[in-house]
C-alpha cells in the first residue's frame, strides 16, 4: 500500500492530470489498480521471472542515487546534516518517522531483489557472498544518499508544493535534463520492486504456514510456477479495494506500515538479545558483551519507537493491529486444530520457508534468529513394522471381496454411456448386479433399451426418480446394497463434472460408497491391469487399500504403491538451505520402509505389488506417475467435503481429478 502509493505519486509528479477525479475516484487510483494486477501476475510466474522483471531497478536506482550524491557534492560540497533532538519532539515525530518509513518501503524492495538477482548462480557459499556484497552496496548507497543528498533536498524542495514530491523537485533542480525523467522511471521501477517483494514474502510465508497447518492447504497450494499464487491475488485484491475506498496517498497507510515494521524490529531485537544471552552462559567474550549491549540498545530504541507510534498514530491506522492480531491468532488456532499437528518434517519445512521470507537480507536474519529460539523438531522415526488401522486390517483379512451391486447414472448422452464398458467389465468379473439410473421418468424407455443391448451374465435393473441425479443416485445407494458407483466426468453438457461441480463431484460429496469416475475416451477398451494407490502414512489414505487389493486379485492386476515425500527436492527451493537435502533423504528412507511393510502385508500369490517413492508435490506426482506407469486406475481416499468446508480446506483428490485423464477411484471417508 505504501510503496504503490509512493509509486503513483511519482507518476502524478509528471502527469498531474492523474490527480483529477471521475465519479469521486482519482485517475491515479486506476493506475494503482492496474499496476497492482501487473505486479501480482509477474510475481506469480515465479521468483526468476520476478527477479528478471524487477532486478534491473536495483542497478538503476543505485546509478540514480549516486548521480544525486555526486551532483550534491559538486554543487554544495560535503555537507552533513545536523543531529537535532527536535526531530523527535511531539511536533516533528510524525514527519521524522514518516520519512524513515518511506525509506524502509523503498529499501525493502531494493534489498530483496538485489539479493534475488545474485541468488541463482554458483555454490551456496558463492551465492551467500554475492548476496552479502549486494546488501552492503545497497545499504551503503542508502546511507550516503541520506547523509549527503538529505541536506540538498531540504534546500531545494518546497514541501508545501503538494502537486510534486520533494524528491522529484530535487531531481529537477539538481540533475541536468533529461536525467530527472529517467530518475522518475527508475523510481517507479524500484517502488514496483518493493511491491513485488511484499508479494514474494507473502508467498513464502503462506508456504511455511501451510506446512505447519496454520492456514488452509488451498492457500499454500503451488501453481505451475512453483509459487503460492492465491495469497498474492488476495493481497492485490485487498489493496485495490483499499485504493478505491481510501485513495492512494502514502499518509493514509503510513501508520499501519510503520507500526508493523517497528513491532517486527522490536521482536527481532529482543529475540537476538535472548539468543546472545543463552550463548554467553557457555562462554563470555568481550566481543559478545559489546554485541549484546548494541543489540539491547537497538531493542530499547525500536521498542520506544513502537510505543510512540502506537500512541501518536493509533487512530490513524495503528489500531488495526488490535483487531488483526486476535483475528489471525484465532484463525491459525482453528486451522491447526482442524488439520492436526504436522509431522516434524513439515514443521522443519515450515521453518525453512520462513527463512526465505525476505531473500538473504533482513528477512533471512529475522528468520534465523527466531528459528534458533524455538525447540528444534525431533527426528521422525518410522516404526519398523507397519500395522494398518483396525478397519483396514479387518478388510484385508481373508479373501478379497469385490462389489456386489454397481450403480451407473445415465442422462442419455454418449459421454455418460462411456461408464458402461467399465461397469460391464466389473460386473462380469464379480457377477454383480447392475442398476442403470436416471433422474427423469421419461428416460425409462431409454434405460430399458440400454439394458437390453448390453451383453451380460449378470442382473440388470433400471431405476428412475424425481429430482436431481445426485438425489436419485444417493437415495438408491444409501437405501440398498449398492457398493460402487461408476460415472463419467462429463455429461450431456459436455462440461467436466468435476471442474463444474456437477454430478461426479456432487456424488462424492453425498454418498458413502466408492465412486469410480471415468474420463471419456472414445474407442478405448477398458482394462484393469495396473492400479496406482497413493499413500502418505495416514490411516485416512490406507482406507483405499482393501478395494485396491480386491480389484487386483480379481483382475490379476499390479498394485503400484506411491508415496511423495513431505520434503521437496532441494532444487525446488532455488535458494534453499543445505538442510533440505538431509531432510529429504530422511523422509525418503522413512517412506521406503513404510511402503515395504505395506507391500508385504497385502502381497499374495494373486496380488503383485510394486513401490515408488518420488516427486515433490503430491497432485502433480500422482498425475505424472499414473501417465508414466500407464496405470489404468488411480485410487485415492477423499474427505468428500462439500460447500464452504471444501472451498477452505481443498482436496488433493479434487486436484488430481482436475488434472488427470485417467479413471479415478475415490473412496469418501467422513469419520
Amino acid at each position: 500500500l505504501v510503496s504503490m502509493s509512493a509509486l503513483v505519486t511519482f507518476v502524478a509528479d509528471r502527469a498531474p492530470v492523474l490527480n483529477n477525479s471521475v465519479l469521486g475516484i482519482q485517475y491515479r487510483t486506476f493506475v494503482a489498480v492496474a499496476l497492482s494486477l501487473l505486479i501480482g501476475w509477474l510475481v506469480n510466474r515465479g521468483p526468476k521471472v520476478a527477479a528478471r522483471a524487477f532486478g534491473p531497478a536495483t542497478a538503476g536506482v543505485l546509478v540514480l542515487l549516486w548521480a544525486m550524491v555526486f551532483a550534491s557534492l559538486g554543487k554544495y560540497g560535503l555537507r552533513l546534516p545536523d543531529f537535532n533532538l527536535q526531530a523527535f519532539s511531539l511536533d516533528n515525530i510524525e514527519l521524522t518517522f514518516g520519512g524513515f518509513t518511506r525509506i524502509l518501503a523503498v529499501m525493502t524492495g531494493i534489498e530483496v531483489f538485489a539479493n534475488l538477482v545474485a541468488a541463482y548462480d554458483g555454490t551456496p557459499a558463492e551465492k551467500g557472498k554475492k548476496a552479502f556484497g549486494s546488501l552492503m552496496i545497497v545499504m551503503g548507497t542508502a546511507a550516503a544518499t541520506m547523509l549527503i543528498v538529505g541536506p540538498t533536498i531540504f534546500d531545494l524542495s518546497n514541501p508545501l508544493e503538494s502537486d510534486v514530491s520533494v524528491f522529484t523537485q530535487t531531481m529537477d533542480a539538481l540533475l541536468p535534463a533529461p536525467l530527472p525523467y529517467f530518475g522518475t522511471l527508475i523510481g517507479i521501477a524500484v517502488l514496483m520492486s518493493a511491491c513485488a517483494a511484499s508479494a514474494q514474502g507473502l508467498q513464502n510465508l503462506a508456504l511455511g504456514l501451510r506446512e505447519r497447518h496454520y492456514i488452509p492447504p488451498a492457500l499454500g497450494h503451488r501453481n505451475q510456477y512453483e509459487v503460492a499464487d492465491k495469497p498474492v491475488w488476495i493481497e492485490v485484491g485487498l489493496s485495490c479495494v483499499m485504493f478505491v475506498l481510501f485513495g492512494t496517498h502514502e499518509e493514509t497507510y503510513l501508520a499501519i506500515y510503520a507500526a508493523g515494521v517497528f513491532v517486527l524490529l522490536s521482536m527481532t531485537g529482543w529475540a537476538a538479545s535472548k539468543r546472545l544471552l543463552r550463548e554467553m552462559r557457555k562462554r563470555i567474550e568481550p566481543s559478545q558483551l559489546m554485541l549484546l549491549a548494541g543489540t539491547v540498545a537497538a531493542s530499547l530504541l525500536t521498542s520506544g519507537a513502537t510505543v510512540l507510534i502506537f500512541k501518536e498514530r493509533f487512530m490513524e491506522g495503528a489500531w488495526t493491529y488490535m483487531v488483526l492480531v486476535p483475528v489471525l491468532y484465532s484463525l491459525f488456532s482453528y486451522f491447526r486444530g482442524s488439520l492436526g499437528t504436522p509431522s516434524p518434517a513439515r514443521e522443519a519445512m515450515g521453518e525453512i520457508h520462513g527463512g526465505l521470507l525476505g531473500g538473504f537480507g533482513l528477512g533471512q536474519a529475522i528468520s534465523q534468529v527466531t528459528r534458533s529460539i524455538g525447540r528444534r523438531p525431533e527426528k521422525r522415526v518410522t516404526p519398523p513394522d507397519w500395522q494398518p488401522s483396525p478397519k483396514v486390517a479387518e478388510r484385508l483379512k481373508g479373501e478379497p471381496m469385490g462389489p456386489a451391486h454397481v450403480v451407473v447414472p445415465l442422462d442419455g448422452s454418449s459421454f455418460a454411456e462411456q461408464a458402461l464398458p467399465f461397469a460391464q467389465l466389473i460386473c462380469t468379473r464379480y457377477k454383480a448386479k447392475l442398476s442403470l439410473v436416471s433422474a427423469f421418468e421419461e428416460n425409462a424407455t431409454y434405460l430399458e433399451r440400454t439394458a437390453r443391448r448390453m451383453q451380460n451374465g449378470y442382473v440388470i435393473n433400471t431405476v428412475t426418480g424425481q429430482g436431481s441425479v445426485t438425489e436419485t443416485v444417493g437415495h438408491l445407494v444409501n437405501t440398498t446394497d449398492a457398493d460402487l458407483v461408476i460415472t463419467t466426468s462429463r455429461g450431456a453438457s459436455g462440461a467436466r463434472h468435476w471442474i463444474s461441480r456437477g454430478v461426479a463431484h456432487q456424488l462424492v460429496c453425498s454418498v458413502n460408497q466408492p465412486v469410480l469416475v471415468i474420463q471419456p475416451r472414445n474407442g478405448e477398451k477398458p482394462r484393469i491391469d495396473r492400479l496406482l494407490v497413493s499413500l502418505d502414512q495416514s490411516e485416512f489414505a490406507e482406507r483405499v487399500l482393501p478395494y485396491a487389493r480386491a480389484l487386483a486379485a480379481a483382475f490379476s492386476a499390479e498394485v503400484l504403491l506411491l508415496s511423495v515425500p513431505e520434503v521437496p527436492e532441494a532444487d525446488k527451493f532455488g535458494v534453499a538451505p543445505d538442510e533440505v537435502s538431509s531432510l529429504r533423504n530422511e523422509a525418503e528412507e522413512n517412506l521406503w520402509r513404510y511402503l515395504t511393510d505395506v507391500a508385504a502385508f497385502i502381497r499374495s500369490d494373486e496380488v503383485k505389488v510394486r513401490t515408488l517413492v518420488q516427486g515433490t508435490y503430491p497432485t502433480r506426482t500422482i498425475v505424472d506417475t499414473g501417465k508414466q506407469e500407464k496405470a489404468d486406475i488411480i485410487m485415492l481416499s477423499t474427505h468428500g467435503r462439500g460447500g464452504l468446508n471444501r472451498l477452505i480446506m481443498g482436496s488433493a483428490a479434487e486436484r488430481v481429478m482436475e488434472q488427470t485423464e485417467m479413471p479415478v477411484f475415490l473412496l469418501p471417508v467422513r469419520d
